[in-house]
């Protein structure tokens, strides 16, 4: 169900063509904002604006590209004239390996560059005009992996963690000028980032690696049901609106309770 939230407000979404960020954009759209999203998807992300159709602006953009996110930015307020929510999305896994002693760091400044660097000037583009035109609401995705720790991914993990300390400072600083500034972390939610954190495998391998994981997923997870691409998006929607306007600096999970800790083993009752 659609409510009109955002009608006649103007986003912008990183790595919108597919997984988390298409159902970004997608919701948004549906909810009566016009999107402007990029990704280097070309394929995928002109198909996705021209479904939409109005209201939807596909730009092609490489978010470790510093400026290109700001071309997104510049292009929502000259073309669509604002800028109310910048979301930014886009993310890289990083290759996972069983052990850190075997991880050879070849991908930290690709991952660095694309989960905070861009986060952070996304954030910063965004800012400069919402400070300017009565405020606005930043969002940025982060991951339950930068809130809990564990194994594997490492260089993922501290990247997520790093946006979540950029989160809450930024947040800070930008409040002054109605600025808000929260993030999302998800967990548990099925996209492909886990079969990218394990490419070079053959298919039956990934097939059985990502069977692993997701089946470790929900022994960790307390809610039994598996959360949905639509769950990060309402949650985002939330964020967006005048429903959150005292909301900021604020680290959501979405994660059907991950983080909140150990599942408690449970004995069923005996039948009478």
């Amino acid at each position: 169900m659609t409510t009109g939230e955002l009608e006649g407000k103007v986003a912008v979404i990183t790595g919108g063509a597919s997984g988390l960020g298409e159902g970004l954009v997608r919701r948004f759209h549906a909810e009566g904002a016009t999107v402007v999203f990029g990704d280097i998807d070309t394929e995928l992300g002109a198909a996705l604006g021209d479904e939409l159709g109005a209201r939807a602006e596909f730009i092609e953009t490489d978010v470790s590209d510093i400026g290109q996110v700001g071309t997104l930015v510049s292009t929502a307020v000259a073309e669509h004239g604002g800028l109310h929510v910048m979301i930014n999305n886009a993310g890289v896994s990083g290759k996972m390996f069983p052990k850190f002693l075997d991880d050879d760091l070849a991908d930290f400044h690709q991952v660095m560059a694309v989960n905070v660097l861009a986060v952070m000037a996304g954030t910063r583009d965004a800012a400069r005009h919402m400070s300017e035109h009565g405020g606005g609401s930043i969002i940025n995705l982060t991951s339950i992996g930068g809130i809990q720790a564990g194994g594997g991914v490492m260089t993922y993990r501290a990247s997520k963690a790093a946006v979540i300390q950029f989160t809450k400072c930024a947040a800070i600083d930008l409040a002054h000028w109605e600025v808000r500034v929260n993030a999302i972390a998800p967990g548990n939610i099925r996209t492909a980032i886990v079969r990218k954190s394990a490419t070079g495998e053959d298919a039956a391998r990934l097939e059985e690696f990502e069977a692993r994981i997701r089946a470790q997923m929900r022994s960790d997870r307390p809610l039994k049901r598996e959360g949905t691409v639509d769950d990060v998006a309402e949650a985002a929607l939330y964020l967006a609106g005048d429903r959150s306007r005292y909301v900021t600096g604020t680290i959501l999970p979405i994660d059907g309770g991950t983080v909140a800790g150990k599942v408690i083993a449970r004995k069923e009752k005996p039948s009478a």
